[in-house]
């Protein structure tokens, strides 16, 4: 006799698995725990075959046999259902595992060895911020330039237009790298170029006048804030570094008889080691620095914690306490004021200036020049600035120069 509802809810577990057939080999499995699964017995190619069809009540009786006479259809057009429910299992699995959130942080985690620490972090905030919340869980094949522009006007209407730019390029180089290991088969991100506004160009605030200079440097000597951050306020001018490069500086790197500081390559933006020669005013403050940070793995530790770096706002929100708002000087600006002065008040040669500031030069032939390239020089350079920003301080005379032609 056919099953009903009532039979299923009357029939109590045993101690052994109990059978209750229905029809066309479709029966549900009670076993001793009370679990009720629908299970459908056939034969393909001569051999017994079972096919689970789900449990009960979540399936319920009505439901079960209409997907017994689907597997039994499949049957009659020489399907095995059982491989099919496979199959279909295992294009489901292999979709997910292509998805765009799977693909970006494999290609995040195989690239991250390449990069700083800070701007891994910054990439992946950005796709954990922007993408992931609307294409992580859509395969990468199923992703067309619609769907992807969408999410870019998404961060262009809250007025980031330049995050838009660097979030399209970020997914280029997702989308190129699930080609390269054959999970895409187009750059999607390629697709919208023109379809994003340019960005508004431009560069980081800077003071480069020496009469606005000396105020300045004033100002950091008399800066009532937090002791490492007024030290890197300090340090800043003096070795015009690049800001990541300076709050992640570490004590490892500090070579006190050799008077220089050693970047390493992976901290670099070059990707290159870098030396930076100490002038006695910076050896100065790092002495002083020393006795209070020396236990840290950082020259200038978080405030919070001495096992991670000055947060990344910490000198601009300094000179934004001191009254130098972001149209006027930011961290970044030490850089531009010491090339701005070294080349037209110091006339310093360009290409030692160009060196110091880790620009990725090339000599004649094409070749990156060396760490070392005109050391000695640069020395000299580092010390001879340090002398000026101090005669700057002292009030002395700070009208530039026209070089000669």
């Amino acid at each position: 006799m056919a099953l009903t509802d009532v039979k299923i809810r009357n029939t109590k577990p045993g101690e052994k698995p109990i059978k209750i057939s229905d029809s066309e080999g479709m029966y549900l499995l009670i076993n001793p725990r009370g679990g009720k699964y629908w299970r459908l017995k056939y034969r393909f190619e001569g051999k017994e075959k079972v096919l689970a069809l789900g449990t009960y009540p979540e399936v319920s009786l009505a439901e079960a046999r209409d997907l017994m006479r689907a597997a039994r259809k499949e049957l009659r057009n020489g399907v095995d259902p059982g491989a099919a429910r496979r199959a279909q299992k295992n294009a489901r699995e292999l979709r997910a595992a292509n998805s765009f959130e799977i693909v970006a942080r494999e290609w995040w985690e195989r690239f991250k060895p390449t990069w700083t620490e800070g701007h891994a972090q910054t990439i992946l905030a950005r796709l954990e911020q922007n993408v992931f919340p609307w294409l992580g869980g859509t395969p990468m094949p199923d992703i067309e330039a619609p769907e992807l522009l969408a999410v870019l006007r998404r961060i262009e209407a809250r007025g980031a237009l330049e995050t838009t730019h660097r979030v399209k390029t970020i997914c280029g180089q997702v989308f190129r790298y699930a080609i390269a290991t054959g999970r895409a088969q187009r750059d999607v991100a390629a697709d919208l170029k023109g379809a994003i506004p340019p960005p508004k160009a431009r560069n980081h605030a800077a003071i480069t006048e020496p009469k606005e200079v000396a105020p300045l440097l004033r100002d950091i000597d008399a800066y009532q804030g937090g002791f490492v951050v007024k030290c890197a306020l300090r340090f800043a001018p003096l070795v015009f570094v690049r800001p990541g490069e300076l709050r992640q500086a570490e004590w490892s790197e500090i070579d006190f008889d050799a008077e220089q500081w050693n970047i390493p390559a992976q901290r670099m933006k070059t990707k290159a080691p870098h030396i930076v020669p100490l002038s006695t005013q910076a050896l100065d403050i790092l002495r002083e620095l020393q006795p209070y940070t020396g236990t840290s793995r950082y020259l200038f530790p978080s405030g919070r914690s001495f096992d991670r770096c000055m947060s990344e706002n910490a000198v601009n929100a300094a000179l934004r306490r001191m009254g130098y708002d972001g149209d006027v000087m930011t961290g970044h600006g030490f850089r531009a004021m010491a090339r701005t002065i070294l080349d037209e008040v110091l006339q310093i040669r360009p290409d030692y200036i160009e060196q110091q500031l880790a620009h990725a030069l090339r000599d004649p032939n094409g070749r990156a020049y060396n760490r070392t390239a005109h050391l000695a020089e640069r020395r000299k350079m580092m010390q001879t600035w340090a002398d000026y920003l101090d005669g700057l301080k002292a009030g002395a005379n700070v009208l530039p120069f026209k070089k000669a032609t």
